[in-house]
């Protein structure tokens, strides 16, 4: 966190959804994602335990907005997750080791292939006939 800012801030992506996630020191943990509350954004309650798992296995407390967009539900969580990560170790570097192992720093890039000309899809060919 620079001296003239007074919040951190990270992008994290998987598949094709991307988070810009700022975070702030607070007295308890909290999330906004999109001007709602984690529990009013996300549908199940795994992919809120999901986005605040940086926070939880490092004991931290954070104020986090995160603004979210492209992908489904999981995917929107996971790059929160992503983000969240890459915003701690900026703050505190110690923690980059811990995150790493638990895999929080990896970006997901896999994304749907391209249809190519002359198939139905991706790679699936036409469906053939005898006459």
């Amino acid at each position: 966190m620079s001296k003239d800012s007074m919040y951190t801030e990270a992008v994290g992506r998987r598949k094709t959804a991307t988070a810009r996630v700022r975070i702030t020191a607070a007295k308890s943990a909290s999330m906004l994602v999109n001007g709602k509350t984690a529990q009013e954004y996300f549908p199940l309650e795994g992919m809120v335990k999901t986005a605040f798992a940086p926070i939880q296995l490092l004991g931290a407390t954070y104020a986090v907005s995160a603004h979210v967009r492209g992908g489904g539900h999981k995917a929107q969580a996971e790059a929160i997750r992503h983000g969240l990560s890459r915003a701690m170790t900026e703050l505190v570097p110690e923690q980059r080791k811990d995150l790493k192992v638990k895999g929080f720093l990896k970006r997901d890039p896999r994304a749907k292939e391209r249809k190519k000309f002359g198939l139905v899809a991706a790679r699936r060919a036409p469906q053939w006939s005898k006459r």
